[in-house]
């Protein structure tokens, strides 16, 4: 048997441009790219997979099967046709008409395969009056089968001889699936050897339809089955994969957190419990090193404290000494009174930075408090520019009335070091502006320090609250400690508050101070350094942060 070529199919209308199912389609493709989730990704490609695997199993069985069926349903068909049409053909005689092609169309139609015949054939003359010549047709139930139904190209097939073959093989039985009202058909056609005549056969395949159709449902079912059970199981998969995953997150969070004590326990003797032991190893190691890290930081503050501490007894003798001399310098030889205001100078300026130290070294331990009051800060800054005689280079435009509740001396303190350093590397006048509102941490007070001054290098303003930090290496010794400014800003934030500097556009550095209205309930114990920085005109505690 030889299958027909096929007729050429209709050509397609173009393609509509995408709709919005479509679009929301690729959208969510879009966004499940995205996704982080570690879970969802495991469980996706699972899913995925089983998909992949289930649909492909699926379409070869189907496919398999189908065939199978379709061959049989056919090769049934065709065979019984061509085996009717020729024990048929036989019984024919040599100029047979057409109520015997009628006849013998209706004896070839087999219902048990329910099929029907046509028979065309040139011998044949009509019965009823018709020329000799004319074709006769005998068509079993033209109702359901007709020439016209037969493919030209199978009419065209069935009829060609094969050139330089013997009469028994010149002509073959072709075969043609087509579709008529969306049912499907089988179309045979073959030619009696021997000139018989030409039958057609049309053989109803619904019921191999329908039993196809029932084949894909169920292994429709069964793919939908092996995903949903591949879901289930890549989601026990991946909780089993991810729990020590999870224990290793939450272990690395805590050690994050400062918990260096964090261990994990080691389960089994797969990759994750070799990963457990590097991170145990690794926490360990880091326990040891922080541990040796603040031991050496704590031995070096207890030096810095005890230094400092040590030193506040001999400067208070040596303080008292060269203010002796400084008494008596005009009684002095000329040629030594400038190594002794040399020695009264340095003096003072170690006295300072021992001063200073000491209250770093509260900072840095976490001991230094606050005692508060209720501060009326126009007449803090009053008091604190009076007391060190700048009055003259100083302009205060200060809201009269604002009261907060901070501690007056180390509001002293920030105060002498951001006038302090404005004018002595700004210029004066300096602008001090006292102003309150409302912020996102509440009620706060706000007091600028603005110079005239030339400003700050923008690659210095990061650093100028860093403590010691010099702008200019070439310059290394000045008249402050260098540690002004990050004691007023560690002040500052003693208080909950914060100072920032940025420079005016029209020129000089703006130091901007904030503090909140009520830095909360007043502590007792305050430390004994009772003479902060800045605490008297002599000692401003300005710094050298930014303007070398």
């Amino acid at each position: 048997m030889r299958e027909a070529a096929p007729p050429q199919p209709e050509e397609r209308a173009d393609e509509r441009p995408p709709g919005r199912a479509e679009g929301r389609v690729r959208g969510w493709l879009r966004t499940l790219l995205r996704l982080t989730s570690l879970r969802l990704r495991l469980v996706t490609v699972f899913a995925l997979v089983a998909l992949v695997a289930a649909v492909s199993v699926s379409g070869i069985a189907y496919w398999l099967n189908r065939d199978a069926v379709l061959t049989r349903a056919q090769d049934s068909a065709l065979g019984d046709f061509s085996q009717s049409l020729g024990d048929r053909a036989g019984a024919l005689s040599d100029d047979p008409s057409c109520d015997e092609l009628r006849n013998m169309a209706a004896e070839v139609a087999n219902h048990t395969f329910n099929y029907q015949v046509v028979l065309e054939d040139d011998r044949a003359t009509d019965d009823r009056g018709g020329d000799d010549s004319t074709e006769c047709l005998a068509e079993s139930d033209p109702t359901v089968f007709r020439l016209a139904m037969v493919p030209t190209s199978l009419r065209e097939a069935v009829r060609e001889r094969r050139d330089g073959a013997s009469d028994e093989d010149a002509y073959h039985l072709y075969w043609q699936r087509i579709n008529i009202d969306g049912d499907p058909y089988l179309v045979g056609g073959a030619q009696v050897i021997g000139g018989g005549p030409i039958g057609y056969v049309l053989a109803s395949l619904a019921a191999e339809r329908d039993d196809l159709k029932s084949l894909a449902m169920s292994l429709g079912v069964a793919t939908g089955l092996a995903v949903v059970g591949s879901v289930l199981l890549a989601q026990g998969a991946a909780t089993m994969v991810l729990r020590p995953v999870q224990r290793l997150s939450n272990a690395a969070r805590r050690l994050g957190e400062g918990k260096l004590d964090t261990r994990l326990e080691v389960r089994g003797t797969d990759e994750l419990a070799e990963l457990s032991r590097t991170f145990n190893g690794a926490a360990a190691s880091l326990e040891a090193q922080v541990d040796d890290l603040s031991e050496r930081e704590n031995a070096s503050r207890r030096f810095v404290a005890d230094m400092s501490h040590e030193l506040r007894t001999p400067m208070t003798a040596i303080t008292a000494m060269t203010e002796l001399l400084e008494d008596e310098v005009e009684t002095l030889d000329p040629r030594i009174a400038p190594a002794v205001q040399l020695v009264v100078s340095e003096t003072r300026r170690l006295n300072d930075l021992v001063e200073n130290l000491m209250e770093v070294t509260r900072f840095d331990a976490g001991t230094a408090k606050m005692v508060l009051d209720d501060v009326n800060i126009a007449d803090q800054v009053t008091s604190c520019i009076d007391a060190r005689a700048w009055l003259d280079a100083v302009h205060l435009d200060a809201d009269r009335g604002i009261v907060a509740r901070l501690d007056p001396r180390r509001l002293d303190v920030i105060l002498a070091n951001l006038i302090g350093n404005a004018l002595k590397h700004g210029g004066s006048p300096v602008r001090v502006t006292v102003r309150e509102g409302m912020t996102e941490r509440g009620r706060q007070v706000t007091v600028e320090v603005a110079d005239e001054g030339p400003g700050i290098p923008e690659e210095v303003l990061p650093h100028v609250f860093d403590r010691f930090y010099k702008a200019s290496a070439s310059r290394p010794r000045s008249d402050g400690s260098g540690l002004g400014l990050s004691i007023a800003l560690e002040n500052a934030h003693l208080h909950g508050g914060d100072i920032t500097v940025h420079n005016d556009p029209a020129g000089g550095a703006v130091f901007t101070l904030l503090l909140p209205r009520d830095s909360g309930p007043p502590q007792d114990g305050e430390d004994d350094f009772a003479d902060g920085v800045g605490n008297t005109p002599a000692t401003p505690g300005t710094s050298e942060e930014g303007r070398e």
